[in-house]
């Protein structure tokens, strides 16, 4: 079947590209909150020891952070399509290696193999969105439904990983991975158009200082989850990571091709869009750690019990993200924003009344409101960071863009841990983590508030 392109380009069936494209964004979520669920079944089965069990999901996370702006600028240069693919194909057969794991190196060297592969699919698969639809009332639509498949994959990773875990076994939650995969490696060519590439090299020197600065960030906010903000690998970790980004920023200052264009901060509204991913996936990400914790740990839920306990906040989350694209024309970003951060914070205000006596529903009302305040913002912010950004910056702007919520997860899991390690892992503790959560909540109104224009 041949690609059939209207005159600029874009493929006459997009319905059916926008759904290949967010369901291979879906599983790349998917994936970093999937195996969690599944850690003890896989601690048990391959016999990782206590300290190298959390390597299962930091392996993933830590190379998916790291490279994140390298596979952005790849699809710049080489073409979003074929990046998507060959990203997507890496991921799909590290995902099969993982299933058959049976050693932890074995396990641990296919989870990182995964970060590769979606760090270079990530990106390419937002540029698509970008470049498919023209801007206006169809990038919009078409942004929701990305969007709203990759805030839910959070989630649904935690749905799908309890009932994979009690039903199959933990290697499915690898093997899951495969079909989607394998759609996206054969149907792509067909569905997708493929973008203009950006004649030019590569910025070496942007992509390593970018890669090893930003895999020592991350590396440092899971090592301060772990071992506390003073332990010395930390400091190191975050001092690297400080020198490094800061060369990182004078490199492409100089380049002619830089990795990530400067440009990319000149506008008020793109750097508020910014920070507000940073804090929604900071808030959400030490939300769902904790939440998954609690319900386990007091309120006795199976792992199957625990991932249906946060289908509300899938709900809530769609519906609210189906809501954006009408409100947007007519209200502008920072209403949504502002809408949607005060649902956020209402919802992790509530969380922090939770106790040993606390029952379903004080998890419930909570979720529902969170859900519906990411559906806004998460929307709403990636429809302004892509806005009026030139094609040939696509990519580089859809790698930062997933690379600051990257950060942000990493930052937010860090920072509610370390504040629940103060209360000696105490149930009055997880209510002290979310009032960590209020802080970044908190934060997200003010930016609402004023980091944006009026429309």
């Amino acid at each position: 079947m041949a690609l059939r392109l209207d005159p600029v380009g874009r493929v006459r069936a997009p319905g059916a590209a926008l759904a290949l494209i967010a369901s291979c964004q879906l599983i790349l979520v998917v994936d970093a909150s999937i195996v969690n669920v599944a850690l003890p079944s896989i601690r048990s089965s391959l016999g990782f020891s206590p300290e190298n069990l959390s390597w299962v999901v930091n392996a993933y996370t830590l190379a998916f952070g790291g490279l994140l702006l390298l596979g952005g600028r790849a699809g710049d240069i080489l073409g979003h399509r074929r990046v998507f693919v060959a990203g997507a194909v890496l991921f799909t057969l590290a995902s099969l290696a993982g299933g058959f794991a049976m050693s932890p190196a074995w396990l641990l060297a296919a989870r990182a193999a995964q970060g590769v592969g979606a760090a270079f699919a990530g990106p390419a698969s937002l540029a698509l969105v970008a470049v498919t639809f023209e801007e206006g009332p169809r990038r919009a639509r078409a942004l929701a439904v990305f969007s709203m498949a990759a805030s839910a994959g959070m989630v649904v990773g935690l749905v799908l990983g309890g009932v994979l875990t009690m039903w199959a076994s933990w290697r499915w939650v690898l093997f899951v991975n495969v079909p989607v995969g394998g759609l996206v490696a054969v149907l792509a060519p067909r569905l997708v158009a493929e973008s203009e590439r950006l004649p030019g090299r590569f910025d070496l020197a942007g992509a390593l200082t970018s890669t090893v600065g930003t895999s020592l960030l991350v590396y440092g906010f899971i090592r301060a989850a772990r071992q506390g903000w003073g332990e010395g690998l930390t400091v190191a970790a975050f001092g690297g990571a400080v020198v490094l980004l800061a060369v990182f920023v004078v490199v492409e200052a100089r380049a002619r091709q830089p990795i990530m264009p400067l440009r990319l901060f000149a506008g008020r509204d793109r750097c508020g869009a910014y920070g507000m991913r940073l804090l929604l996936t900071a808030a959400m990400s030490g939300m769902l750690f904790f939440l998954t914790l609690f319900v386990q740990d007091v309120l006795g839920f199976s792992p199957l019990r625990t991932g249906l306990a946060f289908l509300p906040t899938t709900v809530a989350l769609v519906a609210a993200s189906r809501a954006v694209p009408w409100l947007l024309p007519r209200w502008g970003a920072r209403p949504v924003m502002v809408a949607g951060s005060v649902l956020c914070l209402a919802g992790m205000v509530w969380l922090t009344r939770v106790s040993a006596g606390s029952g379903s529903l004080t998890v419930l009302g909570p979720v529902l409101l969170f859900g519906a305040g990411t559906g806004l913002v998460a929307v709403a912010a990636t429809f302004v960071a892509l806005s009026s950004v030139p094609r040939a910056d696509s990519g580089a702007a859809s790698g930062l863009l997933q690379g600051v919520q990257q950060v942000g997860g990493s930052l937010g899991v860090a920072v509610l841990v370390t504040v629940y390690a103060s209360a000696r892992g105490s149930v009055a503790g997880i209510g002290d983590a979310f009032m960590a959560g209020v802080v970044f909540t908190a934060c997200m109104v003010v930016i609402a508030a004023v980091g944006f224009a009026r429309r």
